[in-house]
């Protein structure tokens, strides 16, 4: 059986089940083993591994005498193809704790082998960023004990990328989750002298800049015992925030506390809604999608035909001439207009209907560009609906006459506004935030 799996070869496999079909059985009555997909994973034999996984789901999750399981012995070996098969089969196994409770993801942050498939990897299990080791260290305490900033980045960029609704509790859990010393991950930073990590970590709202380990020291405090010269960078963030007080540093003014605090609400409420979103089932993405396309075809229409209707002549009096009695207004005063313009034009009420039917119309419009898929084929739709809203602001400049600019411009700009963060809105969301380093 052993060299079968070595070699992965699976008409040998079965040739050996032929003559004992309890043997998997036994092996798997064994609490600490290795089993011929443990052998096959080291080996990186992809097909074989995939075979003991259809036929015995629970060797993936046993360890061998050293501690290890199939998943941790393939990456220890390279084999990361292996590991992704792995997990499509069943996603939970990035949690399996070997050896002193380390994890897939443990070895993954304390490695510099698997940085591009770090963030595919926490997309199969994303529950395992919680996860420590006996140490009571998460993956964030583990790249910066070894030293790995790369990891450590995408590890704290994925936190902010993450939409689901447990996005919030983790960003505030793992960041200032303590090892068995009590330190979190910022006091590791600051003692590691690690400005790049610290400066990551301080971008974040639920970072606990005030939170003391066992020895009753912070970050700050830590940073000052150690006085060395080239942590000055460090200090200086340090001091920004009002994690640490020193006289030969710049004080912190009342009004970047202000900021500060504004910056951790928005960010709070940022998260919050991302993962409201992402949770809406499809049957109500899809009703949204119905009500929001009704929505922007009704107030296109609204532009098209206003209240009141459109002039479908000019008219321009001349000096000392009275106004029709055809005309809509009973006034002995001449008013002119033009064909195309809206006869409600001079109306306060009409203002009000032009602009909540714009915002109406970018509401939905946005909406739309929330809902939409972000695959690369669902671009054109976006350029569909950026040309649309521009026709929209055209069909205001056509019914519009010149001598009402000024409040047309008005408008103009509001509109431009509302369309400028609300599609930035929308974009941010349908792709993924970028990293703010």
């Amino acid at each position: 059986m052993k060299q079968a799996a070595q070699h992965g070869n699976i008409d040998a496999f079965y040739i050996i089940i032929e003559e004992d079909v309890q043997l998997l059985e036994y092996i798997d009555k064994l609490s600490f083993v290795d089993t011929p997909l443990h052998i096959a994973a080291y080996a990186g034999h992809i097909p074989f591994a995939m075979e003991l996984m259809r036929l015995k789901p629970s060797f993936s999750r046993k360890l061998n005498p050293n501690g290890f399981s199939p998943i941790h012995l393939a990456l220890k070996n390279g084999h990361g193809e292996l590991v992704c098969r792995l997990l499509e089969v069943d996603g939970e196994l990035f949690r399996v704790k070997g050896r002193e409770g380390v994890t897939p993801l443990h070895y993954v942050a304390a490695t510099d082998d698997y940085l591009d498939q770090l963030e595919k990897f926490l997309e199969f299990c994303p529950h395992s960023i919680e996860d420590v080791t006996i140490r009571n260290e998460n993956a964030l305490h583990i790249a910066l004990k070894y030293d790995k900033l790369d990891a450590f980045i995408r590890l704290v960029r994925w936190l902010r990328k993450n939409w689901s609704r447990h996005s919030i509790l983790w960003e505030s859990k793992v960041l200032n989750w303590k090892d068995e010393k009590g330190n979190t991950p910022l006091h590791i930073a600051v003692y590691k002298n690690q400005p790049k990590a610290v400066k990551k970590l301080l971008l974040y709202s639920g970072i606990n800049i005030y939170a003391k380990n066992l020895e009753e020291k912070t970050a700050g405090d830590i940073l000052v015992q150690q006085n060395q010269i080239e942590n000055r960078e460090i200090k200086v963030m340090l001091r920004r925030v009002g994690a640490i007080r020193a006289p030969s540093l710049p004080g912190v003014t009342y009004y970047a506390r202000y900021l500060w605090s504004m910056f951790s609400h928005v960010e709070k409420a940022r998260m919050h809604c991302l993962g409201e979103w992402t949770e809406i089932s499809d049957d109500r993405r899809n009703m949204l999608l119905v009500v929001a396309t009704l929505l922007m075809t009704v107030t296109y229409q609204g532009v098209l035909s206003p209240p009141g209707g459109l002039w479908q002549d000019d008219y321009h009096p001349e000096p000392n001439t009275t106004l029709p009695a055809t005309r809509k207004f009973n006034s002995s005063a001449p008013i002119p207009n033009e064909a195309g313009t809206p006869v409600d034009l001079r109306y306060f009420p009409f203002w009000v209907f032009l602009s909540l039917n714009s915002l109406t119309f970018m509401l939905s419009y946005s909406t739309i560009l929330l809902l939409i898929p972000t695959q690369r084929i669902y671009r054109i739709v976006r350029l569909s609906l950026i040309s649309l809203s521009v026709c929209y602001i055209v069909s205001l400049t056509v019914i519009i006459p010149t001598r009402f600019w000024e409040t047309f411009w008005y408008v103009s700009i509001c509109l431009l506004l509302c369309i400028f963060l609300l599609n930035t809105s929308a974009t941010c969301v349908a792709w993924s935030y970028k990293a703010c380093l």
